[in-house]
């Protein structure tokens, strides 16, 4: 028996009146996702979210049966993972994000010093380059790093700054829920607030007039003049779910969070120039390349950030529907040729504060009947009529020997 879990991250959504009271769920052609929801077991799982800070890898967390509250430090530590940065127990990571800053009703040149007048123009800096990027972040670590405070380089508008001992009670946020509004209440507050606020103020003023963000102006593109500090947490070690369910896995997936997430796991992580440059086909090929040497196969692909934070409602249904075509299609096909395999599909919504996630789980490669026609929408998985399952306990079901 082989087991795979495809996590679709961002695709579940709320009715859209563009889409006449559908979700793009509902509006995508997804017959691969539809076929699993009918072969199999539909409804919705539940992660747990009182008490836990919010962030990217909580909800794989959950799925691999890890109680976030105990678990779930922020994506920071999970990124760190992924890079192969090492930190220690007393060590606090903090996501480090290139950003694009402005004056309210003025040029950025206007800034000397963060605050209520300053607008999050752009939570990516205009999707940056990872070269680019790069080079500010070499910059920055130059100039502000120490033995307390070191900049790691990533991938994009994502890195890293980890504070050796530092103090991990400041209050940080994501940038993308400011996006054109004043940073002003969103900067770090709490123990050890200064010295983030401290380092961001330097940062600027570092990148604000760095010849790469120069080249970039002139090409039309947003400048990277800013980090912002947040997602932060420490390190905590996992118990290897490897050993647990006694299975070889691997982890597919071109996001350092979800990368860290199956290392922290004791899973291996698939190299991601295998993935040509997070290729939807390459995510399958792989995933079942792995499959004839491994028994468990998770499989992490989600929408871009332009597709989920925009305002492009048919973007988002054409992502869903490549999803369904170049992903869930050529894997479950494949699958069907190594025999039998037990899948578990997972969709959750990006700006659900509920917790809940859609979810079709059963088997495939033996002969099975398929149930009423339903599709694999949050309509039909509500109307299963069935309660919502614990993500951190359904990992016990998906690796049942029954």
């Amino acid at each position: 028996m082989k087991y795979v879990i495809v996590h679709a991250g961002g695709m579940a959504d709320q009715p859209r009146q563009e889409l006449g009271g559908r979700t793009p769920l509902h509006a995508s052609s997804t017959p691969n996702l539809d076929r699993l929801s009918q072969i199999g077991e539909l409804g919705r799982l539940l992660i747990p979210m009182e008490g836990v800070r919010h962030g990217s890898g909580l909800i794989g967390t959950a799925i691999l049966g890890y109680d976030p509250k105990k678990f779930y430090q922020g994506p920071g530590p999970l990124e760190a993972a992924s890079l192969g940065v090492s930190v220690t127990e007393h060590d606090v990571v903090y996501r480090c994000t290139m950003v694009t800053l402005g004056a309210e009703g003025g040029k950025s040149g206007d800034i000397k010093k963060l605050g209520p007048h300053v607008i999050m123009e752009d939570a990516t800096a205009g999707l940056i380059e990872t070269e680019d990027a790069r080079e500010l972040i070499d910059a920055i670590n130059e100039q502000l790093g120490s033995e307390t405070i070191q900049f790691y380089p990533g991938v994009g508008h994502r890195h890293l700054m980890v504070w050796v001992n530092g103090k991990p009670r400041a209050v940080c946020n994501d940038p993308q829920k400011i996006l054109g509004q004043s940073i002003a209440d969103a900067l770090p507050t709490g123990d050890g607030a200064d010295t983030l606020r401290k380092l961001m103020d330097a940062a600027y003023l570092i990148l604000r007039d760095h010849p790469v963000n120069d080249d970039r102006l002139a090409a039309g593109k947003k400048p990277a003049n800013c980090v912002w500090l947040w997602g932060e947490g420490r390190a905590v070690m996992w118990p290897r779910l490897v050993e647990k369910y006694d299975i070889a896995g691997v982890i597919v997936a071109t996001s350092d969070v979800y990368r860290g997430v199956g290392i922290s796991a004791g899973l291996e992580a698939v190299d991601p120039e295998r993935l040509a440059d997070d290729d939807l086909r390459a995510k399958a090929t792989v995933a079942l390349e792995e499959l004839t040497k491994k028994d468990f196969v998770y499989v992490h692909a989600e929408l871009t950030d332009e597709v989920v934070h925009g305002t492009d409602i048919k973007a988002k249904v054409r992502g869903i529907e490549e999803v369904d075509r170049h992903l869930v299609g050529p894997l479950v096909e494949g699958l069907a040729r190594q025999g039998p395999y037990r899948f578990l599909v997972i969709c959750d919504h990006a700006a659900d504060e509920q917790g809940q996630a859609i979810y079709a789980f059963g088997e495939g490669g033996r002969q099975r009947a398929e149930t009423a026609v339903r599709r694999f929408t949050e309509a039909d998985a509500l109307a299963a009529n069935m309660p919502a399952r614990d993500a951190t306990k359904f990992v016990n079901k998906f690796f049942s020997k029954n």
